[in-house]
């Protein structure tokens, strides 16, 4: 089992408001439970219904509008719902494919969906809960591009050309990587609508320690299997049973399907690849800023459902321990 939003049962527990939303995807830590390789994920049985240009099998939500196989990926927050943009390049005519999913989790059904790109605009016609798609001039899909539901407009930048290089082996890598550190810092921004976010410092330790910080809110130290929480930055702490125990330093994915390398970029210095790719086990949508020397990822955005995150990671190893708060 996953969990992807440590620190919103945490902003439940503090009272923030649609922040509880994103409940629905979490367990029990930060960041993945299990041992996902990063890999392609194959075709499972699904009561999703055909749709014209196939879909990516998600095992844990079979309703779930997920991407075309072979597709470029790209997604953001919509208010409170979460908007994907797929599109599969043809020489003519490429599939666009927009899926959309409520706060509450649901496929977003009976949408008026167009999307703009240049001078022409197209509608796009339901093909399952929350899909909407239609085939669109390949020439006309360049630069930015917009997606409208209803009169609410949403910009997406594509890249030049469509067709690009698979990223599937460069995100496997980065797991890899990621799992052999000895120590992590990130610094998280996890928000569930335009107006409601938390901010959260997070240190882990290999590993399975991890200690997390919630701006003016909470915090958490968890050492093995014992743990301390302090609901307040003045209150006391309590010590607890940590069970089961946290595995850290672990990638947020757990699974790897229409990866594709945009280009290259710069972060802090660093020559990085931009990559984004469908996690259809979770699911949800993701992009990451994956150094081309060591591996490192240093920015991951991740688009769910109630959960539009961004991540900034570093130091990587750094020589620190986790220790029980001061009696």
């Amino acid at each position: 089992m996953l969990l992807k939003l440590g620190a919103a049962i945490l902003a439940v527990v503090a009272g923030v408001g649609a922040i509880a939303i994103a409940i629905e995807l979490l367990r029990s830590e930060p960041g993945p439970v299990g041992g996902s390789q990063g890999t392609s994920v194959a075709s499972v049985p699904t009561t999703q219904p055909e749709i014209a240009g196939g879909r990516i099998p998600t095992p844990t939500s079979p309703g779930f509008p997920s991407p075309p196989p072979g597709a470029l990926v790209l997604a953001r927050e919509a208010g409170t719902s979460a908007l994907g943009l797929a599109i599969v390049p043809g020489a003519a005519q490429s599939l666009v494919r927009v899926s959309v999913l409520g706060g509450d989790g649901s496929p977003a059904a009976g949408l008026d969906v167009a999307l703009t790109a240049g001078k022409s605009t197209t509608k796009l016609p339901a093909c399952a809960a929350g899909c909407y798609q239609a085939e669109v001039a390949t020439s006309t899909l360049a630069g930015r591009v917009t997606v409208a539901l209803g009169a609410s407009k949403y910009g997406f930048a594509l890249p030049a050309p469509l067709r690009l290089p698979d990223g599937t082996a460069t995100v496997a890598r980065a797991g890899v990587v990621w799992r052999g550190l000895k120590t992590l810092v990130w610094h998280e921004r996890l928000a569930a609508s335009p107006t409601e976010a938390l901010n959260t410092v997070y240190k882990a330790v290999a590993p399975d320690q991890l200690a997390y910080t919630i701006s003016n809110r909470s915090s958490a130290i968890i050492i093995g299997l014992r743990r301390w929480d302090q609901p307040t930055p003045t209150a006391q702490w309590t010590r607890s049973i940590q069970d089961p125990p946290v595995h850290q330093p672990v990638p947020f994915w757990a699974g790897v399907s229409d990866a594709r390398v945009l280009g290259s970029g710069v972060v802090g210095g660093r020559p990085v690849w931009e990559i984004t790719f469908f996690d259809p086990l979770t699911p949800a949508w993701f992009d990451a800023k994956i150094d081309k020397q060591n591996g490192h990822t240093l920015r991951l955005g991740m688009t769910a459902v109630a959960h539009f995150m961004r991540h900034v990671y570093g130091p990587f190893n750094a020589p620190f321990r986790l220790h029980p708060p001061a009696a």
